[in-house]
């Protein structure tokens, strides 16, 4: 599993700007510093087969019907740091899905553990019974 570099990132994603809402008062009414980064995951070449299906699966709610990847950033006021940001998420978000969780070895519980339980347990009925009336007949 290698990660794209960013320049081959940069090679296959598109941006588009907006005008983005928010704070920034008249700037936000003149420039387009919303950014939204499109990645279409299919014609990616630096994935192999069974990195996009393992892809698509983790990332389907994610896609739209295209199957394109839409990450959308308007926190800052210029558009070059927004951008920034969409391409940092990207990175992220697939290193996060093309990590494969290692599988979880079931292990016995120890005698000890079982033992103490069972000990506690009995402590505690013996306290409860002791709170009972006691029953002269």
């Amino acid at each position: 599993m290698m990660l794209p570099t960013r320049e081959e990132i940069l090679k296959s994603v598109t941006f588009k700007t907006s005008r983005s809402g928010g704070k920034g008062g008249q700037n936000v009414n003149k420039v387009s510093s919303k950014v939204e980064l499109i990645f279409d995951l299919e014609n990616a070449t630096f994935f192999n087969e069974e990195e996009k299906v393992l892809l698509k699966s983790r990332l389907e709610n994610r896609m739209d019907n295209d199957g394109l990847l839409h990450i959308v950033s308007q926190e800052d006021r210029s558009q070059l740091l927004n951008k920034e940001k969409t391409i940092a998420k990207l990175i992220d978000l697939l290193k996060r899905s093309l990590q494969i969780q290692k599988k979880r070895k079931p292990t016995k519980i120890p005698q000890a553990v079982i033992q103490k339980r069972l000990k506690n347990k009995s402590v505690n009925g013996d306290k409860k019974q002791s709170r009972k009336k006691p029953n002269f007949e």
